[in-house]
């Protein structure tokens, strides 16, 4: 019989601890779930935790910071905590390092322990940017570099002068026709794309030549193209760059990504799909971009008889060649690298050129040794060689690096650690993200006394602020093997454009354009409004 009773009171116990148990699970699971949404967020931060930075919001880290110091901040950081410091873009901790010696140190020094870049999330967004030689990773990077490198002969350089100089002239015809100015920046994002156009994939946009007569040997019509195809094109090129951001402007999924990066690409397989989201907008734009440079290599790869005068026949014939890896480059990464020369070849090359112009236009006295040097070098129409380039024209080659300097187009450059390596005294775990400071370095006193001022002397080799200065004080193209392959070719085309352009005009600001210029930071940097000038015709 006491059995009998015993069983319903251990059944009343039972159903009291029944519960006891349910509430321990969810309490467990909870605490769980807490957990591991702290150790995501705050991992990263973890094993850097004792490189010195200012404290970081949840999610957003520094962002505020950047938004309210614009591409200064970096500046404005290293002062207050050394050349090593934390920032926080979003969840993701950067190891920002700002000294010359340190760069010199991670880019060369440890290159073997610090190979690749890491991918913000702007770039992790658009799957387009992520195959070039950019981004590439480890072996795969190593042979496209080996390769592209090849293309970028001395020789095959000086073969492109006259290319270069036909799309000068055409572009520069009657720059002082209008009254009201020009926006120059407009203007050379014309002709840098017809440039690297011409030389990357054999095409002529002929975007920078006047309507009337614009004509060529060779146009994307003649491949079954129409002119509003082209604008269209160059149109979705420069949307899909620009949207870029390293902020909160960008689309929903980069902003996601900033904040909590393992959502992104959940996010963004989402959103592309809802009509009207940028997001949606980018991924149109992307695959439009993606089939027009599909379509360009496919017609390439059947030529026969394709020659060597452009970027996409050497890397095709390379291709076919025993000496380089074809699962390198397949169909989609010929597509993509080629791609990335125009958005290097254009957009920087674009800013750099109307950078000079803003900064010559507003020191009379710079515009004037500028003037006397190319009017010394002989008949306006003669044209320089590449060696003239390079030897002729000291004064150009100041001009352009302190332009460059003054505003740094790439102000940051990314690194990734493969494994635990120690930069400037700390110990940083693999997989840190290591972003050195160009831009901070280039305003840097120590290396440039008033860096504020627009001065090209200091980089005259017999100045002693030069001979001073550390080798790796100005780095606007990177530093070690990951430093831009295009960066002789993107000289040679400034270079023609400023001789060419002097020999003709000298530039005004306008009215119209703001002071000081307003900048935009994205993956490099852009003028905001545009450069607006007026030009006057030389006699």
């Amino acid at each position: 019989m006491g059995l009998v009773y015993e069983t319903p009171q251990s059944l009343i116990g039972a159903e009291g601890f029944y519960p006891s148990v349910l509430m321990v699970s969810t309490i467990s699971t909870v605490l769980a779930m807490v957990a591991g949404v702290l150790v995501y967020l705050y991992g990263p931060y973890w094993g850097v935790r004792r490189v010195p930075g200012p404290p970081a919001l949840p999610l957003v880290g520094h962002l505020p910071l950047m938004a309210k110091y614009g591409p200064d901040v970096f500046s404005v950081l290293a002062k207050r905590y050394g050349p090593v410091f934390r920032f926080h873009m979003g969840r993701q901790p950067l190891i920002i390092v700002a000294d010359p010696e340190l760069c010199k140190e991670v880019g060369i020094k440890k290159f073997k322990d610090i190979p690749n870049r890491s991918i913000p999330s702007p770039i992790a967004a658009s799957p387009l940017h992520q195959k070039g030689l950019f981004f590439t990773r480890d072996a795969t990077w190593s042979t496209m570099r080996n390769t592209i490198l090849s293309v970028y002969q001395p020789s095959h350089l000086a073969s492109l002068v006259p290319t270069m100089q036909n799309i000068i002239e055409s572009a520069t015809e009657n720059l002082h026709a209008s009254e009201e100015g020009i926006t120059f920046s407009n203007l050379s994002l014309k002709l840098a794309t017809d440039v690297i156009g011409q030389a990357a994939f054999g095409v002529n946009f002929g975007l920078s030549k006047p309507k009337s007569t614009s004509e060529s040997t060779r146009t994307v019509d003649d491949q079954g193209s129409q002119n509003d195809e082209v604008s269209d094109f160059i149109n979705q090129h420069i949307y899909s760059t620009t949207q870029l951001k390293m902020d909160l402007s960008g689309s929903l999924s980069i902003i996601i990504g900033l904040l909590v990066p393992i959502l992104q690409e959940p996010f963004r397989q989402i959103l592309k799909r809802i009509p009207g989201t940028m997001d949606w907008k980018v991924d149109r734009t992307n695959k439009k971009l993606s089939g027009r440079l599909n379509e360009i290599v496919s017609i390439r790869m059947k030529e026969k008889n394709r020659g060597s005068k452009d970027f996409l026949s050497q890397i095709l014939s390379a291709r076919e060649s025993e000496n380089v890896a074809k699962n390198a480059f397949t169909p989609d990464y010929i597509s993509a690298v080629t791609y990335e020369h125009l958005l290097a070849g254009s957009v920087t090359t674009s800013f750099t050129l109307s950078s000079i112009v803003y900064l010559v236009a507003g020191h009379p006295e710079v515009e004037k040794k500028l003037l006397e040097e190319i009017d010394g070098f002989g008949p306006h129409d003669r044209v320089p060689t590449a060696y003239d380039l390079q030897h002729k024209f000291p004064y150009l080659d100041q001009v352009i690096k302190e332009a460059m300097r003054f505003y740094t187009v790439s102000p940051l450059v990314a690194r990734e650690t493969s494994k635990e390596v120690e930069i400037g005294g700390y110990l940083l775990p693999k997989g840190t993200w290591v972003w050195l400071a160009p831009g901070v370095l280039a305003k840097d006193p120590k290396n440039f006394p008033e860096p504020d001022k627009f001065k090209p002397e200091r980089f005259d080799p017999n100045c002693e602020e030069e001979k001073r200065r550390h080798p790796y004080a100005l780095i606007p193209f990177g530093i070690g093997p990951r430093a831009c392959v295009g960066q002789k070719f993107s000289l040679q085309e400034i270079k023609l454009s400023l001789i060419h352009l002097y020999r003709n005009y000298t530039f005004r600001h306008s009215f119209s354009m703001e002071k000081p210029l307003e900048l935009e930071y994205g993956i490099v940097l852009n003028f905001k409004h545009g450069v607006k000038v007026t030009a006057i015709k030389r006699t």
